[in-house]
């Protein structure tokens, strides 16, 4: 016959097992929110956007009425929905 835990131990190990089991879920949770929400969807671009020559193109925002494209060299570049440009900000 195996000799029982004390009562103060087997309360205790229910509250790890408890908490284990809880831990487990709540990762599980915060990986699949992660993983439905982060991945969003690319920002669809005209091919006619009319960077200047040697430009890099760092980042790329769409807004309802125009894209905003950020380039290396400190610049912000507006273009219309169709691809037109509109304007030059200078980031300086």
């Amino acid at each position: 016959m195996e000799p029982q835990l004390p009562a103060d131990l087997r309360f205790l190990k229910a509250l790890v097992t408890v908490l284990t089991a809880v831990m487990i879920l709540g990762v599980i949770t915060i990986v699949a929110v992660l993983v439905t929400r982060l991945p969003g969807a690319a920002v669809d671009a005209p091919e006619a956007l009319a960077i200047p020559p040697g430009t890099t193109i760092v980042a790329v925002t769409r807004a309802p009425s125009f894209f905003l494209v950020t380039t290396d060299d400190d610049r912000l570049l507006v273009f219309d929905v169709d691809g037109s440009f509109r304007r030059e900000v200078s980031l300086d």
